[in-house]
């Protein structure tokens, strides 16, 4: 990675002359191109510049060691070295951020799907509890969270849950997060005490701007109905819930969270908008999809991203093979132990691709 960075360097230097050069002043359109291409280097370039003199320094001390015969001195050496390893590692990981920020979405606000997959009413327990686990994670994050839909179970689980999250951060941050979660532990409906093992689908979306999808009315039937929770009881008499199905794609969008069926209509709609960009997205991008696909599956068992084992008190990332013994810490929001593993791991495939290993 460091020798093509290198190579970037001397790009960068050739640009900055370039922008100099009395030809490129004169010529507007090409100087704007010049600084623009010069300005998306700049960040990186200078991270990498602070590295050489820190690896610089890191090598005087490092010789210091080597050479020195008072021990007193070789002692403050060791320390030093170590501060200038931990300092050169962050601007590595800084670096490597900077190269990927082009490939990163500038997503302002996401959905996070939730959903019961098998193993029926455990399942949708489960599907409750997750959802929680990232309400608190976003309310750490200090993110603005909505509810945009919820569907209970009898037994007050969550048969499929909706939330929209604002922040610029939490798409780029979650967007792993999608596949298909399992639980390993004795459900509070088994009277024998046997483990039983479900599942739940997790789907992350970012939500797109009204001009990036328009949808036609013509393609939609709106239905009303009477919201409701569990065990069939009306949350409210009125005829505030509504149902859209958008008719060319058949994806059927439901919310009820609000009293106002205005309200639940504009909240259906954005979540439909999103669902219809990502199918979007899927026809061109044939590749990711099929990616997706295998990750989200279809609730079954056997596909799985993590499993969630309480007997154990254990959480396992199957895709980088972590496991940490903090169940509880992460079912009360503390998913950093998961997210930022799983977060590096996938940038550093995506500059293996590229080329940047």
């Amino acid at each position: 990675m460091f020798d093509k960075l290198k190579d970037l360097e001397i790009k960068f230097e050739e640009l900055e002359m370039d922008m100099a050069s009395p030809e490129v002043i004169a010529d507007m359109e090409k100087y704007k191109k010049i600084a623009k291409e010069y300005n998306e280097l700049k960040e990186t370039i200078t991270l990498f510049r602070e590295w050489k003199l820190i690896r610089e320094e890191e090598e005087k001390v490092l010789k210091m060691i080597e050479e020195e015969k008072d021990e007193e001195l070789r002692l403050l050496a060791k320390e030093e070295s170590k501060i200038l390893a931990k300092k050169k590692e962050e601007i590595e990981k800084k670096i490597r951020d900077e190269l990927l920020k082009k490939d990163e979405k500038e997503v302002k606000s996401m959905f996070l799907e939730i959903r019961a997959g098998t193993g029926g009413e455990e399942a949708a327990l489960f599907a409750g509890e997750l959802l929680s686990a990232y309400l608190k994670y976003a309310e750490k994050k200090r993110w603005k969270t909505e509810v945009v839909s919820l569907s209970l179970s009898d037994l007050g689980g969550v048969k499929e849950g909706v939330i929209v999250i604002d922040s610029k951060e939490a798409y780029n941050l979650l967007k792993y997060e999608s596949g298909v979660h399992r639980v390993q532990r004795v459900p509070v409906t088994e009277a024998q005490g046997r483990i039983h093992t479900s599942t739940v689908t997790v789907a992350v979306l970012p939500e797109p701007e009204e001009t990036e999808i328009v949808i036609n009315p013509e393609d939609l039937r709106i239905d009303v109905f009477r919201a409701s929770g569990p065990g069939g009881q009306h949350v409210n008499k009125t005829e505030s819930a509504v149902r859209i199905t958008h008719i060319p794609t058949g994806i059927v969008v439901t919310c009820q969270d609000e009293k106002s069926q205005h309200k639940n209509k504009a909240k259906a709609l954005r979540v439909l908008r999103a669902r219809l960009k990502e199918m979007a997205e899927k026809e061109k991008e044939k590749e990711i999809s099929e990616e997706r696909r295998k990750q989200v599956g279809t609730g079954e068992r056997s596909e799985k991203i993590r499993t969630y084992n309480f007997p154990q008190g254990r959480v396992t990332d199957h895709r980088i093979g972590l496991t940490v013994y903090k169940i509880q810490d992460i079912m009360d929001g503390d998913l950093d132990e998961i997210i930022i593993p799983v977060t590096e791991h996938f940038k550093a495939e995506a500059l293996k691709k590229k080329g940047w290993d």
